[in-house]
């Protein structure tokens, strides 16, 4: 039996003025632990203690939450107190002479999920709750902060009986006359593969709205960039004139429009110019378009033919350049997405930004969708698992559906990071009489 882990404990709030800050401590035998600041209250209601040390006396409202049926799974104790900076500080210290010793980042979350408050989903959705800067980035990962998504359950669900019929044939098929029927096997999977790549499509979309869309507005002088980017943006940040040239470096803002997350970049006009100061902003506009999802070459309704500079500027980037006809209310002007931002004319250009980086859902039809690096790539992993399964040859050896079928179930365990030996075995042995 592995020995108890140390207490510890943290700022729940920032090290700032404030007129209440938040200290949590979490570990096993806190009553006795505290004996020397405190008696606890009763469990979950809160009361007014008076905490003596080192010369300090403060006022703080104490609440204790037995372990298990707490946040973390441990006893756990939260001090609201005064929000001096100092004050808490020293509270942190003296907290530390009684043997409780500082958080490591994320320490209470890790916690709760090695003691199964939590699971690994729920605690990478939390951490992007507290990282979302938009409504849409909030409403997104509080979507995934509750339940697992319902598909994930039943690929178990559905994976089970023939994981543990594959492993019967390979060990005892020859001996029982035990047969893997392909046929049914790729009759009943092929929903579930299906349903992998819907999730795929929504996972793509998810994980632009976690991370923000990233956007380069690039054109001539005078295209309308710097128009558009205050369009987006909803107030005036980038000046706007007559006179070509005007943005001479990259502007950059954050925002939230028509439910997208955006991250753009508004770059110097590109031309020849003989204004030093001007070229090097023309030079900084290379590295932008390499590091965006989506470059918006802005060419207004009338001009005919692209600059031969700004077509060889964007040749690099060709796969994620969105062509985008500006001035469309003095003109009449070619190409599926033209726009009119000094008069607010952008439905266009939401529904095309929509189709290229949400593959046309909603941002809300994204919600509940894995989002993260690591779980993409385990649901690619996992949707390649099912395609190469359903893919075999008739008559192969078992040996190879039960390895796919491992594998699948393998990378279901480890997307929820759940321990995939017990379940597999004990769903293996419910199924079939193996002892011999």
């Amino acid at each position: 039996m592995s020995p108890a882990p140390d207490p510890i404990c943290a700022p729940a709030t920032p090290l700032l003025p404030s007129a209440v800050a938040l200290v949590r401590v979490s570990g096993w035998g806190l009553a006795g632990v505290l004996t020397p600041l405190l008696v606890l209250p009763e469990p979950r209601m809160a009361s007014l203690r008076t905490l003596c040390w080192d010369g300090f006396r403060e006022r703080a409202l104490v609440l204790f939450f037995p372990g298990p049926a707490s946040y973390t799974g441990e006893d756990l104790v939260e001090f609201q107190v005064h929000g001096n900076p100092q004050l808490v500080r020293r509270l942190l210290s003296h907290l530390g002479t009684l043997g409780v010793r500082l958080a490591e980042p994320g320490e209470f979350t890790r916690r709760a999920l090695l003691n199964g408050k939590q699971g690994l989903l729920e605690a990478e959705a939390l951490r992007d709750l507290v990282a979302a800067e938009t409504d849409t980035q909030i409403r997104l990962a509080q979507a995934r902060a509750g339940a697992q998504p319902d598909w994930i359950p039943e690929a178990r669900r559905t994976l089970t009986p023939w994981m543990a019929r594959a492993e019967a044939v390979v060990d005892y098929g020859e001996e029982e006359g035990i047969l893997l029927n392909q046929k049914d096997l790729a009759s009943e999977l092929k929903p579930l593969r299906d349903r992998f790549h819907v999730e795929q499509i929504r996972a793509r979309a998810a994980q632009h709205l976690r991370d923000g869309i990233r956007l380069a507005l690039v054109g001539r002088p005078n295209a309308g960039k710097s128009t558009l980017f205050n369009a987006l943006a909803g107030e005036d940040r980038a000046i706007v004139t007559e006179i070509p040239g005007t943005t001479r470096d990259v502007l950059e803002v954050r925002c939230e429009w028509r439910g997208l997350p955006l991250r753009i970049f508004d770059t110097a006009g590109l031309r020849d110019a003989l204004d030093p100061v001007e070229r090097l902003g023309v030079a900084r506009v290379g590295p932008i378009l390499g590091a965006v999802d989506l470059v918006l070459h802005l060419r207004p309704a009338q001009d005919e033919a692209i600059d031969p500079l700004i077509r060889e500027a964007l040749s690099p980037f060709r796969d994620k350049v969105l062509e985008v006809r500006t001035f469309a209310d003095l003109t009449e002007a070619p190409g599926e997405v033209a726009i009119a931002a000094h008069q607010g004319d952008l439905d266009a250009l939401e529904v095309a930004l929509k189709k290229r980086l949400l593959g046309g859902l909603a941002p809300d039809a994204c919600f509940g969708a894995l989002a993260t690096e690591r779980q993409v790539a385990l649901l690619n992993d996992l949707a390649r698992q099912l395609d190469l399964l359903l893919g075999l040859e008739p008559g192969c050896p078992p040996e190879l559906p039960a390895s796919l079928l491992q594998g699948a179930w393998g990378l279901l365990a480890r997307l929820t990071g759940e321990d995939r030996a017990e379940t597999a075995l004990d769903a293996l042995f419910n199924g079939f009489c193996l002892g011999k």
